[in-house]
């Protein structure tokens, strides 16, 4: 059960999210994963310390050979960093892999809110890779800062994110307070679906996005249909939190092996 999942993002030197938490996360759930490096990150459980862009050229350079040579059932996007980078991926896509699913995490901010995302390149990611998306899943401030605007209304939101070109859009909903975190999925049908789990009260959700959205990635290179993917991610993430091992004196990583545990 297999999937091969070319993964562009940034490195998280402390291993919690990015590139660490993606290969973890897919090799966790029995995919094969390729990573195409954005951007290196000195951070720890307790922030982000120091950013290094790679090249352009060697971020196309990366995903070009994978993709020439191993192939993806399915490509996960995280951390960019520039309008730069942005544009360079999307134009890989459209002249190598256009038919390839499309995983797209909008990340912008870090758990302890350093910004990975430049204010300008927020228009590139909207207009050149958002449009190119199977699934978008930004939390609430990524959806609100792609339409230009607050809103309260999470349906409204949702159809407001696949005006901007996704085919299905997962707003996931854990910024906003309650004792439950419903996350919602607008699919390429404009058919809507909830999604309910207790908040479990723990400073350890550091790479939340990164895992979720990659396990996601993980099961539509495995062929399952974006719901299904999206219902076995969630309950990978929710396991991966409880039993988070506690690590750092900060947002503290999951456990992202938990699956492999007998």
């Amino acid at each position: 059960m297999k999937g091969r999942v070319l993964i562009v993002a940034g490195s998280d030197s402390g291993g919690g999210a990015g590139i660490q938490a993606d290969i973890k996360t897919v090799t966790a759930l029995g995919g094969y994963a390729a990573t195409a490096i954005a951007a290196l990150t000195a951070q720890n459980t307790q922030g982000v310390f120091g950013i290094h862009p790679v090249p352009v050229e060697f971020v196309v350079q990366q995903m070009e050979l994978v993709l020439d040579d191993i192939g993806a059932d399915c490509l996960k996007f995280g951390m960019l960093g520039s309008s730069e980078v942005i544009r360079a991926v999307a134009d890989v896509v459209e002249r190598k892999c256009a038919a390839v699913p499309v995983v797209l995490d909008p990340v912008m901010v870090a758990k302890g809110g350093a910004p990975l995302l430049l204010a300008e390149a927020v228009d590139s990611m909207r207009r050149r890779l958002v449009p190119l998306a199977t699934l978008l899943t930004p939390n609430i401030p990524e959806a609100e800062t792609l339409v230009g605007h607050a809103e309260e209304d999470p349906e409204a939101l949702a159809r407001e994110l696949q005006a901007l070109g996704p085919k299905s859009v997962l707003l996931k909903g854990g910024h906003r307070e309650g004792d439950e975190i419903v996350d919602l999925l607008l699919d390429e049908n404009g058919r809507l679906e909830r999604f309910t789990s207790p908040r479990i009260d723990t400073p350890h959700t550091h790479g939340t996005g990164c895992t979720l959205a990659s396990a996601i990635a993980t099961g539509v290179a495995q062929g399952m249909t974006t719901r299904d993917a999206v219902a076995r991610a969630r309950d990978y993430v929710l396991e991966a939190i409880r039993t988070a091992p506690g690590y750092g004196h900060g947002h503290g990583p999951l456990n992202h092996g938990h699956t492999l545990v007998s």
